[in-house]
Protein backbone atom coordinates (compact mmCIF):
# COMPACT_ATOMS: atom_id res chain seq x y z
CA UNK A 1 0.00 0.00 0.00
CA UNK A 2 2.87 2.38 0.78
CA UNK A 3 4.36 1.63 -2.67
CA UNK A 4 1.09 2.63 -4.35
CA UNK A 5 1.04 5.85 -2.36
CA UNK A 6 4.61 6.71 -3.29
CA UNK A 7 3.88 6.01 -6.93
CA UNK A 8 0.71 8.12 -6.92
CA UNK A 9 2.33 11.15 -5.33
CA UNK A 10 4.63 12.06 -8.26
CA UNK A 11 1.73 11.67 -10.70
CA UNK A 12 -0.38 14.06 -8.67
CA UNK A 13 2.52 16.49 -8.42
CA UNK A 14 2.94 16.76 -12.19
CA UNK A 15 -0.77 17.05 -13.01
CA UNK A 16 -1.18 19.49 -15.90
CA UNK A 17 -3.01 22.68 -14.85
CA UNK A 18 -6.50 22.85 -16.34
CA UNK A 19 -6.12 26.57 -16.90
CA UNK A 20 -3.08 26.00 -19.09
CA UNK A 21 -4.95 23.35 -21.08
CA UNK A 22 -7.82 25.83 -21.55
CA UNK A 23 -5.36 28.53 -22.66
CA UNK A 24 -3.77 26.20 -25.23
CA UNK A 25 -7.17 25.16 -26.56
CA UNK A 26 -8.23 28.81 -26.80
CA UNK A 27 -5.03 29.62 -28.69
CA UNK A 28 -5.64 26.83 -31.21
CA UNK A 29 -9.33 27.73 -31.54
CA UNK A 30 -8.54 31.34 -32.49
CA UNK A 31 -5.83 30.21 -34.92
CA UNK A 32 -8.36 27.91 -36.64
CA UNK A 33 -10.92 30.69 -37.10
CA UNK A 34 -11.27 31.98 -40.68
CA UNK A 35 -8.93 34.89 -41.34
CA UNK A 36 -10.85 38.17 -41.84
CA UNK A 37 -9.97 39.89 -45.10
CA UNK A 38 -8.89 43.10 -43.37
CA UNK A 39 -6.73 41.42 -40.70
CA UNK A 40 -3.10 40.46 -41.47
CA UNK A 41 -1.98 36.92 -40.65
CA UNK A 42 0.42 38.26 -38.00
CA UNK A 43 -2.43 40.21 -36.42
CA UNK A 44 -4.61 37.10 -36.38
CA UNK A 45 -1.86 35.20 -34.58
CA UNK A 46 -1.35 38.04 -32.09
CA UNK A 47 -5.04 37.87 -31.19
CA UNK A 48 -4.61 34.16 -30.51
CA UNK A 49 -1.61 34.92 -28.28
CA UNK A 50 -3.65 37.60 -26.49
CA UNK A 51 -6.45 35.11 -25.79
CA UNK A 52 -3.86 32.63 -24.48
CA UNK A 53 -2.35 35.30 -22.21
CA UNK A 54 -5.70 36.44 -20.80
CA UNK A 55 -6.77 32.85 -20.11
CA UNK A 56 -3.53 32.03 -18.32
CA UNK A 57 -3.66 35.22 -16.27
CA UNK A 58 -7.30 34.88 -15.27
CA UNK A 59 -7.02 31.20 -14.32
CA UNK A 60 -3.58 31.68 -12.70
CA UNK A 61 -2.62 28.34 -14.24
CA UNK A 62 1.08 29.22 -13.96
CA UNK A 63 3.04 32.01 -12.34
CA UNK A 64 3.14 35.38 -14.08
CA UNK A 65 6.86 34.92 -14.70
CA UNK A 66 6.29 31.55 -16.38
CA UNK A 67 3.43 33.00 -18.44
CA UNK A 68 5.75 35.80 -19.62
CA UNK A 69 8.25 33.26 -20.96
CA UNK A 70 5.44 31.31 -22.66
CA UNK A 71 4.10 34.46 -24.33
CA UNK A 72 7.58 35.41 -25.50
CA UNK A 73 8.09 31.97 -27.04
CA UNK A 74 4.72 32.03 -28.77
CA UNK A 75 5.43 35.45 -30.25
CA UNK A 76 8.86 34.33 -31.46
CA UNK A 77 7.42 31.25 -33.19
CA UNK A 78 4.01 32.37 -34.43
CA UNK A 79 5.00 35.89 -35.49
CA UNK A 80 8.40 34.73 -36.73
CA UNK A 81 6.70 32.38 -39.23
CA UNK A 82 4.01 34.87 -40.30
CA UNK A 83 4.06 37.08 -43.42
CA UNK A 84 4.98 40.68 -42.72
CA UNK A 85 2.18 43.24 -42.59
CA UNK A 86 3.67 45.52 -45.23
CA UNK A 87 4.84 42.82 -47.67
CA UNK A 88 3.01 39.46 -47.39
CA UNK A 89 5.56 37.85 -49.71
CA UNK A 90 8.15 38.14 -46.93
CA UNK A 91 8.18 36.33 -43.58
CA UNK A 92 9.18 38.09 -40.37
CA UNK A 93 11.68 35.38 -39.43
CA UNK A 94 12.53 34.12 -35.96
CA UNK A 95 14.98 36.95 -35.29
CA UNK A 96 12.34 39.62 -35.94
CA UNK A 97 9.80 37.59 -33.97
CA UNK A 98 11.93 37.39 -30.86
CA UNK A 99 12.90 41.06 -31.25
CA UNK A 100 9.21 41.98 -31.24
CA UNK A 101 8.67 39.77 -28.19
CA UNK A 102 11.48 41.54 -26.33
CA UNK A 103 10.80 45.09 -27.55
CA UNK A 104 9.16 46.04 -24.25
CA UNK A 105 12.47 45.67 -22.44
CA UNK A 106 13.82 48.75 -24.21
CA UNK A 107 10.86 50.92 -23.20
CA UNK A 108 11.55 53.84 -20.81
CA UNK A 109 8.53 52.78 -18.75
CA UNK A 110 10.27 49.50 -17.90
CA UNK A 111 13.40 51.38 -16.88
CA UNK A 112 11.24 53.53 -14.61
CA UNK A 113 9.72 50.43 -13.02
CA UNK A 114 13.19 49.06 -12.27
CA UNK A 115 14.24 52.40 -10.81
CA UNK A 116 11.06 52.55 -8.72
CA UNK A 117 11.69 49.06 -7.35
CA UNK A 118 15.19 50.09 -6.31
CA UNK A 119 13.81 53.16 -4.55
CA UNK A 120 11.29 51.01 -2.71
CA UNK A 121 14.07 48.58 -1.72
CA UNK A 122 16.18 51.50 -0.46
CA UNK A 123 13.29 52.66 1.71
CA UNK A 124 12.98 49.23 3.27
CA UNK A 125 16.75 48.73 3.58
CA UNK A 126 17.28 52.00 5.46
CA UNK A 127 14.02 51.79 7.42
CA UNK A 128 12.96 55.27 6.28
CA UNK A 129 9.51 54.03 5.24
CA UNK A 130 8.93 52.63 8.74
CA UNK A 131 10.08 55.90 10.32
CA UNK A 132 7.74 57.95 8.12
CA UNK A 133 4.82 55.70 9.07
CA UNK A 134 5.55 55.81 12.81
CA UNK A 135 6.12 59.58 12.90
CA UNK A 136 2.83 60.13 11.07
CA UNK A 137 0.90 57.83 13.41
CA UNK A 138 2.46 59.47 16.48
CA UNK A 139 0.93 62.82 15.47
CA UNK A 140 -2.70 61.79 14.94
CA UNK A 141 -3.94 60.88 18.43
CA UNK A 142 -5.36 57.81 20.14
CA UNK A 143 -9.05 57.69 19.17
CA UNK A 144 -10.09 54.98 16.73
CA UNK A 145 -11.20 57.55 14.16
CA UNK A 146 -7.83 59.26 14.37
CA UNK A 147 -6.06 55.93 13.99
CA UNK A 148 -8.03 55.26 10.80
CA UNK A 149 -7.15 58.74 9.57
CA UNK A 150 -3.52 58.17 10.53
CA UNK A 151 -3.40 54.93 8.55
CA UNK A 152 -4.69 56.81 5.51
CA UNK A 153 -2.16 59.63 5.97
CA UNK A 154 0.64 57.08 6.12
CA UNK A 155 -0.58 55.59 2.83
CA UNK A 156 -0.66 59.03 1.18
CA UNK A 157 2.84 59.99 2.32
CA UNK A 158 4.38 56.66 1.39
CA UNK A 159 2.63 56.76 -2.01
CA UNK A 160 4.72 59.83 -2.79
CA UNK A 161 8.08 58.31 -1.95
CA UNK A 162 7.68 54.50 -2.19
CA UNK A 163 6.85 53.61 -5.82
CA UNK A 164 5.47 50.15 -5.08
CA UNK A 165 2.03 49.34 -3.70
CA UNK A 166 3.15 45.97 -2.37
CA UNK A 167 6.20 47.49 -0.66
CA UNK A 168 4.04 50.18 0.97
CA UNK A 169 1.56 47.69 2.37
CA UNK A 170 4.36 45.36 3.50
CA UNK A 171 5.84 48.27 5.47
CA UNK A 172 2.62 49.54 7.00
CA UNK A 173 0.99 46.20 7.89
CA UNK A 174 3.47 45.16 10.64
CA UNK A 175 3.22 48.61 12.21
CA UNK A 176 -0.57 48.51 12.25
CA UNK A 177 -0.53 44.96 13.64
CA UNK A 178 1.55 46.33 16.51
CA UNK A 179 -0.93 49.16 17.05
CA UNK A 180 -3.83 46.68 17.11
CA UNK A 181 -2.00 44.51 19.62
CA UNK A 182 -1.30 47.56 21.80
CA UNK A 183 -5.02 48.42 21.77
CA UNK A 184 -5.68 45.03 23.31
CA UNK A 185 -8.60 44.36 20.97
CA UNK A 186 -9.34 41.05 19.28
CA UNK A 187 -7.77 40.42 15.88
CA UNK A 188 -11.24 39.96 14.40
CA UNK A 189 -12.67 43.10 15.96
CA UNK A 190 -14.17 45.81 13.77
CA UNK A 191 -11.32 48.13 14.77
CA UNK A 192 -8.66 45.72 13.52
CA UNK A 193 -10.63 44.89 10.36
CA UNK A 194 -11.22 48.57 9.60
CA UNK A 195 -7.55 49.48 9.96
CA UNK A 196 -6.37 46.73 7.63
CA UNK A 197 -9.07 47.31 5.03
CA UNK A 198 -8.11 50.98 4.95
CA UNK A 199 -4.46 50.04 4.41
CA UNK A 200 -5.36 47.74 1.50
CA UNK A 201 -8.02 49.84 -0.21
CA UNK A 202 -6.37 53.16 0.61
CA UNK A 203 -3.30 51.91 -1.25
CA UNK A 204 -5.42 51.20 -4.34
CA UNK A 205 -7.09 54.62 -4.08
CA UNK A 206 -3.77 56.43 -4.08
CA UNK A 207 -2.52 54.30 -6.95
CA UNK A 208 -4.95 56.46 -8.91
CA UNK A 209 -3.72 59.74 -7.46
CA UNK A 210 0.04 59.40 -8.04
CA UNK A 211 1.62 58.24 -11.29
CA UNK A 212 4.66 56.59 -9.69
CA UNK A 213 2.62 54.83 -7.00
CA UNK A 214 1.87 51.69 -9.05
CA UNK A 215 3.39 49.62 -11.84
CA UNK A 216 0.18 49.65 -13.88
CA UNK A 217 0.38 53.45 -14.09
CA UNK A 218 3.87 53.24 -15.54
CA UNK A 219 2.69 50.61 -18.00
CA UNK A 220 -0.10 52.97 -19.03
CA UNK A 221 2.51 55.69 -19.62
CA UNK A 222 4.49 53.22 -21.74
CA UNK A 223 1.47 52.50 -23.93
CA UNK A 224 0.85 56.24 -24.28
CA UNK A 225 4.38 56.64 -25.62
CA UNK A 226 4.07 53.71 -28.03
CA UNK A 227 0.54 54.20 -29.31
CA UNK A 228 -0.13 57.91 -28.99
CA UNK A 229 3.37 59.34 -29.27
CA UNK A 230 2.98 61.40 -26.09
CA UNK A 231 2.38 60.92 -22.39
CA UNK A 232 1.04 62.62 -19.27
CA UNK A 233 3.62 64.21 -16.96
CA UNK A 234 3.87 63.29 -13.26
CA UNK A 235 2.43 66.66 -12.18
CA UNK A 236 -0.46 66.58 -14.67
CA UNK A 237 -1.35 63.08 -13.45
CA UNK A 238 -1.27 64.32 -9.84
CA UNK A 239 -3.47 67.33 -10.62
CA UNK A 240 -5.99 65.06 -12.34
CA UNK A 241 -5.96 62.10 -9.96
CA UNK A 242 -5.17 63.43 -6.48
CA UNK A 243 -8.50 65.29 -5.93
CA UNK A 244 -10.43 62.10 -6.76
CA UNK A 245 -8.17 60.08 -4.43
CA UNK A 246 -8.54 62.67 -1.66
CA UNK A 247 -12.34 62.54 -1.79
CA UNK A 248 -12.33 58.75 -1.96
CA UNK A 249 -10.03 58.59 1.06
CA UNK A 250 -12.71 60.35 3.08
CA UNK A 251 -15.38 58.11 1.58
CA UNK A 252 -13.41 54.99 2.53
CA UNK A 253 -12.99 56.08 6.14
CA UNK A 254 -16.69 56.96 6.39
CA UNK A 255 -17.71 53.59 4.89
CA UNK A 256 -15.46 51.67 7.27
CA UNK A 257 -16.94 53.51 10.25
CA UNK A 258 -20.47 52.83 8.95
CA UNK A 259 -20.09 49.18 7.88
CA UNK A 260 -17.60 48.18 10.59
CA UNK A 261 -18.44 50.49 13.51
CA UNK A 262 -15.60 50.41 16.08
CA UNK A 263 -16.38 48.77 19.40
CA UNK A 264 -15.07 51.83 21.24
CA UNK A 265 -14.06 55.36 20.33
CA UNK A 266 -10.88 55.55 22.38
CA UNK A 267 -8.45 52.87 23.44
CA UNK A 268 -5.42 53.78 25.56
CA UNK A 269 -2.08 52.21 24.79
CA UNK A 270 -2.00 52.42 21.00
CA UNK A 271 -0.12 55.70 20.77
CA UNK A 272 2.20 54.62 23.55
CA UNK A 273 3.18 51.62 21.45
CA UNK A 274 3.75 53.79 18.39
CA UNK A 275 5.94 56.20 20.33
CA UNK A 276 7.81 53.33 21.95
CA UNK A 277 8.58 51.82 18.55
CA UNK A 278 9.62 55.24 17.27
CA UNK A 279 11.92 55.73 20.24
CA UNK A 280 13.49 52.32 19.58
CA UNK A 281 14.47 53.53 16.12
CA UNK A 282 16.57 56.28 17.67
CA UNK A 283 17.55 59.42 15.76
CA UNK A 284 17.60 59.45 11.95
CA UNK A 285 20.66 57.73 10.57
CA UNK A 286 22.92 59.21 7.93
CA UNK A 287 21.57 56.92 5.18
CA UNK A 288 17.98 57.81 6.13
CA UNK A 289 18.76 61.53 5.93
CA UNK A 290 20.43 61.12 2.54
CA UNK A 291 17.56 59.00 1.22
CA UNK A 292 15.03 61.54 2.52
CA UNK A 293 16.92 64.33 0.73
CA UNK A 294 17.04 62.36 -2.52
CA UNK A 295 13.32 61.53 -2.21
CA UNK A 296 12.42 65.20 -1.80
CA UNK A 297 14.60 66.13 -4.78
CA UNK A 298 12.97 63.41 -6.86
CA UNK A 299 9.50 64.70 -5.98
CA UNK A 300 10.58 68.18 -7.04
CA UNK A 301 12.11 66.80 -10.23
CA UNK A 302 8.99 64.81 -11.10
CA UNK A 303 6.68 67.74 -10.35
CA UNK A 304 8.65 70.26 -12.44
CA UNK A 305 9.16 68.05 -15.50
CA UNK A 306 8.80 70.10 -18.67
CA UNK A 307 8.47 73.32 -16.67
CA UNK A 308 11.79 73.96 -14.92
CA UNK A 309 13.81 71.28 -16.71
CA UNK A 310 13.53 69.04 -19.80
CA UNK A 311 14.19 65.68 -18.10
CA UNK A 312 11.44 63.08 -17.90
CA UNK A 313 10.49 61.02 -14.85
CA UNK A 314 12.73 58.09 -15.81
CA UNK A 315 15.81 60.28 -16.22
CA UNK A 316 15.37 62.07 -12.89
CA UNK A 317 14.70 58.76 -11.12
CA UNK A 318 17.94 57.28 -12.41
CA UNK A 319 19.85 60.40 -11.42
CA UNK A 320 18.57 59.81 -7.89
CA UNK A 321 19.59 56.16 -8.04
CA UNK A 322 23.12 57.10 -9.05
CA UNK A 323 23.43 59.15 -5.86
CA UNK A 324 21.95 56.36 -3.72
CA UNK A 325 24.44 53.83 -5.12
CA UNK A 326 27.57 56.00 -4.82
CA UNK A 327 30.26 54.60 -2.50
CA UNK A 328 30.31 56.37 0.90
CA UNK A 329 27.83 59.06 -0.21
CA UNK A 330 24.99 56.69 -1.06
CA UNK A 331 22.81 54.51 1.15
CA UNK A 332 23.20 51.03 -0.38
CA UNK A 333 25.09 48.89 -2.83
CA UNK A 334 23.90 46.35 -5.35
CA UNK A 335 24.32 43.35 -3.03
CA UNK A 336 22.32 45.07 -0.31
CA UNK A 337 19.11 45.34 -2.32
CA UNK A 338 19.27 43.01 -5.33
CA UNK A 339 17.60 40.18 -3.40
CA UNK A 340 14.74 42.54 -2.48
CA UNK A 341 13.91 43.41 -6.09
CA UNK A 342 11.04 41.34 -7.52
CA UNK A 343 12.71 40.60 -10.85
CA UNK A 344 9.72 38.58 -11.93
CA UNK A 345 7.72 41.81 -11.95
CA UNK A 346 10.28 43.31 -14.32
CA UNK A 347 9.95 40.34 -16.69
CA UNK A 348 6.15 40.44 -16.67
CA UNK A 349 6.18 44.20 -17.18
CA UNK A 350 8.54 44.00 -20.16
CA UNK A 351 6.54 41.24 -21.83
CA UNK A 352 3.32 43.17 -21.14
CA UNK A 353 4.66 46.16 -23.06
CA UNK A 354 5.85 43.83 -25.85
CA UNK A 355 2.39 42.27 -26.06
CA UNK A 356 0.70 45.66 -26.39
CA UNK A 357 3.26 46.92 -28.89
CA UNK A 358 2.96 43.78 -31.02
CA UNK A 359 -0.83 44.13 -31.12
CA UNK A 360 -0.25 47.57 -32.60
CA UNK A 361 2.59 46.56 -34.97
CA UNK A 362 0.63 43.66 -36.45
CA UNK A 363 -2.52 45.82 -36.73
CA UNK A 364 -4.44 43.46 -34.45
CA UNK A 365 -5.18 46.24 -31.98
CA UNK A 366 -6.46 48.57 -34.68
CA UNK A 367 -8.63 45.81 -36.16
CA UNK A 368 -10.12 45.02 -32.75
CA UNK A 369 -10.76 48.71 -32.17
CA UNK A 370 -12.69 48.98 -35.44
CA UNK A 371 -14.74 45.88 -34.60
CA UNK A 372 -15.62 47.19 -31.14
CA UNK A 373 -16.72 50.57 -32.48
CA UNK A 374 -18.74 49.07 -35.33
CA UNK A 375 -20.57 46.50 -33.20
CA UNK A 376 -21.18 48.42 -29.97
CA UNK A 377 -22.30 51.84 -31.11
CA UNK A 378 -19.61 53.60 -29.06
CA UNK A 379 -19.30 56.19 -31.83
CA UNK A 380 -22.88 57.36 -31.14
CA UNK A 381 -22.94 57.85 -27.36
CA UNK A 382 -20.61 60.82 -26.87
CA UNK A 383 -17.30 61.13 -25.06
CA UNK A 384 -18.72 60.80 -21.54
CA UNK A 385 -20.72 57.74 -22.59
CA UNK A 386 -17.59 56.15 -24.07
CA UNK A 387 -15.70 56.73 -20.83
CA UNK A 388 -18.58 55.36 -18.77
CA UNK A 389 -18.74 52.14 -20.82
CA UNK A 390 -14.98 51.51 -21.08
CA UNK A 391 -14.18 52.35 -17.45
CA UNK A 392 -17.11 50.24 -16.25
CA UNK A 393 -15.85 47.37 -18.41
CA UNK A 394 -12.38 47.62 -16.84
CA UNK A 395 -13.79 47.67 -13.30
CA UNK A 396 -15.94 44.59 -13.94
CA UNK A 397 -13.29 42.58 -15.75
CA UNK A 398 -10.80 43.34 -12.97
CA UNK A 399 -12.77 40.86 -10.86
CA UNK A 400 -11.17 38.12 -12.95
CA UNK A 401 -7.60 39.39 -12.68
CA UNK A 402 -5.21 39.06 -9.75
CA UNK A 403 -2.87 41.67 -11.21
CA UNK A 404 -3.59 45.19 -12.41
CA UNK A 405 -0.39 44.97 -14.47
CA UNK A 406 -1.75 41.92 -16.31
CA UNK A 407 -5.09 43.65 -16.82
CA UNK A 408 -3.35 46.72 -18.25
CA UNK A 409 -1.17 44.59 -20.54
CA UNK A 410 -4.17 42.71 -21.91
CA UNK A 411 -6.80 45.40 -22.24
CA UNK A 412 -5.35 48.90 -22.40
CA UNK A 413 -3.74 48.60 -25.87
CA UNK A 414 -7.09 47.45 -27.26
CA UNK A 415 -8.99 50.27 -25.55
CA UNK A 416 -6.46 52.86 -26.76
CA UNK A 417 -6.94 51.45 -30.27
CA UNK A 418 -10.70 51.88 -29.77
CA UNK A 419 -10.12 55.52 -28.79
CA UNK A 420 -8.04 56.06 -31.92
CA UNK A 421 -10.83 54.58 -34.05
CA UNK A 422 -13.61 56.71 -32.56
CA UNK A 423 -14.62 59.87 -34.43
CA UNK A 424 -14.86 63.27 -32.79
CA UNK A 425 -12.61 65.84 -31.20
CA UNK A 426 -11.60 64.63 -27.76
CA UNK A 427 -8.34 63.99 -25.92
CA UNK A 428 -7.21 60.43 -26.63
CA UNK A 429 -4.27 60.97 -24.30
CA UNK A 430 -6.49 62.17 -21.46
CA UNK A 431 -8.98 59.36 -21.94
CA UNK A 432 -6.14 56.81 -21.85
CA UNK A 433 -4.99 58.26 -18.52
CA UNK A 434 -8.51 58.19 -17.09
CA UNK A 435 -8.97 54.57 -18.17
CA UNK A 436 -5.67 53.91 -16.41
CA UNK A 437 -7.35 55.23 -13.25
CA UNK A 438 -10.09 52.60 -13.60
CA UNK A 439 -7.49 49.81 -13.76
CA UNK A 440 -6.67 50.41 -10.08
CA UNK A 441 -10.21 49.48 -8.94
CA UNK A 442 -9.18 46.29 -7.14
CA UNK A 443 -11.50 46.91 -4.19
CA UNK A 444 -13.96 44.02 -4.12
CA UNK A 445 -11.99 40.76 -3.89
CA UNK A 446 -8.83 40.30 -1.82
CA UNK A 447 -7.24 38.49 -4.74
CA UNK A 448 -7.61 41.53 -7.03
CA UNK A 449 -4.43 43.24 -5.75
CA UNK A 450 -1.23 42.11 -3.98
CA UNK A 451 -1.71 44.65 -1.16
CA UNK A 452 -5.13 43.13 -0.46
CA UNK A 453 -3.54 39.72 0.02
CA UNK A 454 -0.82 41.14 2.28
CA UNK A 455 -3.51 42.61 4.55
CA UNK A 456 -5.70 39.50 4.36
CA UNK A 457 -2.74 37.53 5.70
CA UNK A 458 -3.08 39.34 9.05
CA UNK A 459 -6.37 37.44 9.66
CA UNK A 460 -8.07 40.62 10.87
CA UNK A 461 -10.95 40.56 8.37
CA UNK A 462 -12.73 38.08 6.14
CA UNK A 463 -13.47 38.35 2.39
CA UNK A 464 -17.13 39.20 3.08
CA UNK A 465 -16.20 42.27 5.17
CA UNK A 466 -13.71 43.30 2.51
CA UNK A 467 -16.28 42.94 -0.26
CA UNK A 468 -18.95 44.89 1.65
CA UNK A 469 -16.66 47.89 1.99
CA UNK A 470 -15.05 47.37 -1.42
CA UNK A 471 -18.34 47.07 -3.27
CA UNK A 472 -19.51 50.41 -1.88
CA UNK A 473 -16.11 51.99 -2.63
CA UNK A 474 -16.26 50.68 -6.22
CA UNK A 475 -19.75 52.04 -6.84
CA UNK A 476 -19.11 55.45 -5.31
CA UNK A 477 -15.67 55.63 -6.93
CA UNK A 478 -17.12 54.84 -10.35
CA UNK A 479 -19.85 57.47 -9.99
CA UNK A 480 -17.21 59.97 -8.87
CA UNK A 481 -15.14 59.10 -11.96
CA UNK A 482 -18.14 60.02 -14.12
CA UNK A 483 -18.76 63.24 -12.17
CA UNK A 484 -15.12 64.26 -12.52
CA UNK A 485 -15.16 63.34 -16.22
CA UNK A 486 -18.20 65.56 -16.79
CA UNK A 487 -16.73 68.51 -14.86
CA UNK A 488 -13.19 68.75 -13.49
CA UNK A 489 -11.36 66.59 -16.03
CA UNK A 490 -13.32 68.18 -18.88
CA UNK A 491 -12.23 71.61 -17.62
CA UNK A 492 -8.63 70.41 -17.56
CA UNK A 493 -8.95 69.32 -21.18
CA UNK A 494 -8.56 65.58 -20.58
CA UNK A 495 -11.95 64.63 -22.06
Amino acid sequence: MSERTSQATPAAAVRFPLGLIAACLALVAVLLLPLPADLPVAGHRMLAILVFAVTVWVTEAVSYEASAIMITSLMAILIGTAPTVHDPSLVYGSSAGISMALSGFSNPALALVVGALFLAAAMTYTGLDRRIALVTLSKVGASTRRILLGAMLVIVLLSLVVPSATARSACVVPIMVGVIAAFGVAKRSNIAAGIMIIVAQGTSIWNVGIQTAAAQNLLTVGFMDKMLGQRVSWLDWLIAGAPWALIMSGVLIALVLKILPPETDSIPGGMAAVKRNLAELGPMTGPQKRLAAVSVLLLLGWATEGKLHPFDTTSTTYAGLVWLLLPRFGVMNWKDVQASIPWGTVIVFGVGISLGTALLTTQAGQWLGVQVVQHTGLDRIGTLGVFAVLSGFLILIHLGFASATALTSAMLPILVAVLQTLPGDFSRLGMAMLLGFAVSFGFILPINAPQNMVCLGTDTFNPKQFALVGGAVSLIGYLLLLLFAATYWAWLGWM
